[in-house]
Order: C-alpha cells, then sequence, then structure tokens
C-alpha cells in the first residue's frame, strides 16, 4: 500500500508563492496523481491532476494559470507549485493517487489512496 506524506504548506501573503509536495513510500509510475483542497465547513475538492507519466495535466478552473503541477517519478515525488495566491485558497491540501485506469481526475472517489494533508493559509 502506497502512503503518501504531504509537506510545504504554511503561512503565506496574498500574492504569494508556495511549494507543495506529496512523496510516497513506493512508486507512483502507475497512478495518476492529484491535490485536492478542503476548507472549513466544505466538501474537499479538485485543485490540480497529473497523468502518470506527466505529459498531461488537469487544474480546476479557480487556480488555472496559478498552480503547477508536476512529477518526478524517480523520487516518487509530486509537487504542486502555488503562485499568485489568494485568500480563497487558505485551506489543507492533500495528495491522492488513483490507478491509471478508469476514474475521474476531479471526483474524490477515483482516489485510492491520501496523505495527511498539509495546511496552507493566504492572508490578507
Amino acid at each position: 500500500q502506497v502512503q503518501l506524506v504531504e509537506s510545504g504548506g504554511g503561512l503565506v501573503q496574498a500574492g504569494g508563492s508556495l511549494r507543495l509536495s506529496c512523496a510516497a513510500s513506493g512508486r507512483i509510475s502507475s497512478y495518476v496523481m492529484g491535490w485536492f483542497r478542503q476548507a472549513p465547513g466544505k466538501e474537499r475538492e479538485f485543485v490540480s491532476a497529473i497523468s502518470t507519466s506527466g505529459g498531461s495535466t488537469y487544474y480546476a478552473d479557480s487556480v488555472k494559470g496559478r498552480f503547477t503541477i508536476s512529477r518526478d517519478n524517480a523520487k516518487n515525488t509530486v509537487y504542486l507549485q502555488m503562485n499568485s495566491l489568494k485568500p480563497e485558497d487558505t485551506a489543507v491540501y492533500y495528495c491522492g493517487s488513483r490507478p491509471y485506469y478508469g476514474g475521474t481526475n476531479s471526483y474524490v472517489g477515483s482516489y485510492d489512496y491520501w496523505g495527511q494533508g498539509t495546511q496552507v493559509t493566504v492572508s490578507s
């Protein structure tokens, strides 16, 4: 079973940047990897996903042009570069993995494994 650990969260001012990392205990080359976030009182929502080889990326409309997802399969790590952060980006950010076959990138239920989450707080 793959274990995922997120890191890189913190407190940042609006307009600032953070880079989140998701380190896996095992190989991730056969998994689509995704980032989701959950703010207090809200459901977990899709942020971004990346195909197994990194050749295709997907983003929620709310983060397009500001966030960039990437992966390094040799390091078993996925990243989320977040620029031009806004207060509404404040949430716990979770890394998830799902099989490359079937599933839906933006659907929480498609993902089998999750990290513990890392808090991102954007102040105004």
